[in-house]
């Protein structure tokens, strides 16, 4: 599914892909404190490493205003050509692909932006807790906490 320009993908779909495709990036745009309490994608099976920038930072929740610049100083010139975003559910991975893609595109990057559904967390369960029902976790996909 394409949404706003942007490819949706499956936490599965976007693990394949992250195997299948060399250039391609897997970005968690959450915040520090989400990669340090609650874990981040585990990319070693694959070679590679995930990409760690905030795209809004917490408490206030402000958009990082230079987060395109620093993916792009990050990831070298010319950066993949496949960009996944996860964050915890799927909302603000999709706001920094979407700017992503336009900014990228614009500057005459061929890049395809995706932003992994259901995030890392997934939705609540009953008990209004994340990480059980859907998500990278949930789904069996690598993952390592600190």
């Amino acid at each position: 599914m394409v949404d706003r320009g942007v490819e949706v993908l499956s936490p599965q779909s976007a693990w394949d892909l992250l195997k299948s495709q060399n250039s391609a990036a897997l970005v968690d745009v959450r915040s520090r404190a989400e990669w340090s309490f609650v874990g981040v994608p585990d990319l070693s099976p694959v070679g590679k490493q995930v990409v760690l920038a905030e795209w809004r930072s917490f408490p206030g929740m402000a958009v990082n205003p230079r987060f395109v610049e620093e993916l792009e100083e990050g990831m070298g010139d010319p950066p993949p050509s496949d960009i996944l975003f996860i964050c915890r559910s799927g909302a603000r991975s999709m706001e920094a692909a979407t700017i992503t893609a336009e900014r990228l595109n614009a500057n005459g990057h061929a890049v395809r932006c995706h932003n992994v559904a259901e995030g890392f967390e997934g939705d609540l369960d009953a008990e209004s807790h994340r990480g059980a029902v859907s998500g990278w976790k949930a789904r069996g996909l690598p993952w390592r906490q600190s």
